[in-house]
C-alpha cells in the first residue's frame, strides 16, 4: 500500500504538536482525491493535468460547464448568450427559490446550462454545456429556452451545434412548464435539421430522464464520454417494472454503443479533435466535396 495512505491528519490542526507532529506528517486532503471506482488516490494536480481522468483506471470525473467548455473551445473564442436569463418560481412550488439559491451558489452560474459561439480547432460552432453542479442539470423553462435560442441562432447563421449533456432529467419544481421544453427544443432542432445543418451530442454521465427523450438523442451525430450512465428511467425502476434482472452495465455508454444508440465512444482528450473533424467533415459535404 502506497506510503501516503499511513498519513493521519488531526481533527485540529492547531493541536498538531510534539509526538504527533513528529511522527505523523500532515498532507492536506485537497492534495489527493479518491477514485470512485479504482480506489486508487490520486495527486490532484496529476488529475486535473490529465482533465479530471483517472491515471490509474480511466475513471472520467465529472467536469463543470466552465471547465468543459475551456477543456473544448479556442482560447478566447468562447461569447457566452443568454448569460442572465435566470429561473423563477412560476407556479409556487414550495421552496423552489431557496433552491435555485444554492443552486446559484454552489454551481457559480444562473442556470443548469451555459450557451454561446466559439471555435474548436478554428471551425465556428454553437456549444451548449449543461452543468451537473446545478440541481444536477435539471431541465427547467429557462434552461430549454437557452438551448432552443441557441439552436434559432445556429439556424440563422448556417452554424453546427454541439450539445454536451448532463442532467437527472426534467425539474419538478416547474411541473408541466418543464416537460413542455421536451417539445420545443425538439421543435428548434428539427428546424435547425432542415436547414442541412449539423448537430453533434456528447452525452456525459449521466444523461437520463426528459433530456435523454428530447435533444439529447435526436443529435445527427451522437457521441459518449466512457462509462457515462445513459437512460430514461433508472435501472432499478426498470428492473421493478419489467421484473427482470438487467444485463451488466446496462445504460452504460458501451451497451448503448454496441446496440446502436450512439455512434462512439470517444475519451476525453480526443473528444475537441474528434469535434473539429466533424465539422470539417460536414462542411466538405455541404461544399461538394467529400461525403460524410
Amino acid at each position: 500500500m502506497p506510503d501516503f495512505f499511513n498519513f493521519l491528519k488531526p481533527k485540529n490542526e492547531l493541536e498538531n504538536q510534539g509526538e504527533f507532529a513528529e511522527n505523523h506528517p500532515y498532507i492536506p486532503e485537497e492534495l489527493w482525491i479518491k477514485c470512485p471506482v479504482c480506489k486508487n488516490a490520486i495527486l490532484s494536480s496529476d488529475l486535473m493535468e490529465n482533465h479530471k481522468v483517472c491515471t490509474k483506471c480511466g475513471y472520467h470525473f465529472r467536469l463543470s460547464a466552465r471547465q468543459r467548455v475551456e477543456l473544448t473551445v479556442d482560447e478566447n473564442s468562447f461569447a457566452e448568450m443568454d448569460a442572465d436569463m435566470m429561473s423563477t418560481n412560476k407556479i409556487g412550488f414550495p421552496d423552489y427559490e431557496k433552491k435555485l439559491r444554492n443552486a446559484k451558489i454552489s454551481s457559480g452560474e444562473n442556470e443548469s446550462v451555459i450557451t454561446g459561439s466559439c471555435t474548436i480547432c478554428g471551425e465556428k460552432a454553437i456549444i451548449a454545456v449543461m452543468n451537473s453542479k446545478f440541481m444536477m442539470g435539471s431541465m427547467g423553462t429557462v434552461t430549454g429556452e437557452k438551448i432552443t435560442r441557441a439552436f434559432e441562432y445556429a439556424t440563422e447563421n448556417r452554424l453546427p451545434v454541439i450539445v454536451f449533456t448532463v442532467s437527472g432529467g426534467a425539474r419538478m419544481q416547474e411541473g408541466i412548464l418543464s416537460l413542455m421544453q421536451m417539445a420545443k427544443t425538439s421543435g428548434a432542432v428539427k428546424l435547425h435539421s432542415d436547414a442541412g445543418l449539423l448537430y453533434i451530442t456528447v452525452l456525459t454521465d449521466p444523461t437520463t430522464g426528459g433530456v435523454t427523450a428530447s435533444f439529447a438523442m435526436e443529435g445527427d451525430i451522437i457521441l459518449s464520454e466512457p462509462k457515462a450512465l445513459i437512460g430514461f428511467a433508472g435501472p432499478r425502476v426498470i428492473e421493478q417494472t419489467i421484473r427482470q434482472k438487467l444485463p451488466k452495465d446496462f445504460q452504460s455508454a458501451e451497451f448503448l454503443l454496441d446496440k446502436g444508440f450512439i455512434d462512439a465512444v470517444v475519451q476525453r482528450k480526443d473528444m475537441k479533435s474528434t469535434l473539429a473533424q466533424l465539422i470539417r467533415l460536414h462542411k466538405e459535404n455541404d461544399e461538394g466535396g467529400a461525403a460524410l
